[in-house]
């Protein structure tokens, strides 16, 4: 939802602060790496119940998604391989969180609960998995309630309002959920209607012209060794 409604407006919002940082010398490989960095001190701080500091740990670990692809930009250097290293990145800093958090639940009254925060997380990797997967195939799998910057902003008010952090890990499980369930039918949709089908794609219509082509090859070669066959038996009764 983020990406689709406020990404170009908040892209150009933060281009003069990434054209600063690329005169300061700061390359985007750098700026991505702090982010799992953070990620990592605030999944500490989760842990052991300073939430007012994992608050804070969370923005700066915000900050450097948001910020790497400006420096790209004013480097001149955006393409794949910082893409992927972003991606990668961001994978990380949610693991670290979420453990985190499971950290912090296995240590309270209901120890069980720290299965919750690792729910969430699967379900946040299918929404990206589903997302690189329906790319790679040319489909769009983009949308949803629940996206990345969705996560992370319901997540930090779970940690800045502590009475309500579990119930706020149900919500997010919830609505992940349904982003999954949602980004599935639309990339499934498109898939059936550009004729593929559930079983496997079907035959492709330049196929089948070879095949009667190889029919008719075979019957003709039949036709000519049967036409020998006779001359060769009437010139033997011939002799």
């Amino acid at each position: 939802m983020f990406d689709g409604n406020f990404r170009t407006t908040f892209e150009k919002s933060v281009a003069p602060v990434g054209s600063g940082l690329h005169k300061a010398g700061v390359s985007a490989d750098a700026v991505t790496a702090m982010g799992p960095l953070m990620a990592a001190a605030c999944a500490v701080a989760i842990g052991t119940g300073r939430f007012p500091l994992a608050v804070l740990l969370l923005l700066l670990s915000s900050l450097p998604d948001a910020l790497d692809g400006a420096v790209a930009k004013a480097a001149g250097r955006t393409g794949r391989r910082g893409a992927y290293l972003d991606s990668t990145s961001d994978r990380l800093s949610d693991a670290l969180l979420f453990a985190g958090s499971a950290w912090f639940l296995a240590g309270g009254d209901t120890p069980q609960l720290a299965v919750l925060p690792f729910g969430v997380y699967i379900a946040a990797s299918l929404i990206s998995y589903q997302r690189a997967k329906a790319e790679s195939l040319g489909f769009d799998a983009k949308g949803g309630i629940m996206e990345r910057a969705e996560r992370l902003i319901v997540f930090g008010i779970g940690l800045l309002f502590a009475p309500i952090f579990v119930p706020v890990l149900w919500l997010m499980l919830a609505l992940t959920s349904y982003t999954v369930v949602t980004r599935f039918i639309k990339v499934w949709k498109q898939a059936t209607a550009g004729g593929d089908h559930p079983m496997g794609p079907k035959p492709s219509s330049r196929t089948r012209p070879v095949r009667r082509r190889r029919s008719r090859t075979m019957a003709e070669f039949r036709v000519r060794s049967q036409a020998r066959a006779e001359a060769r038996r009437r010139r033997s009764k011939n002799a």
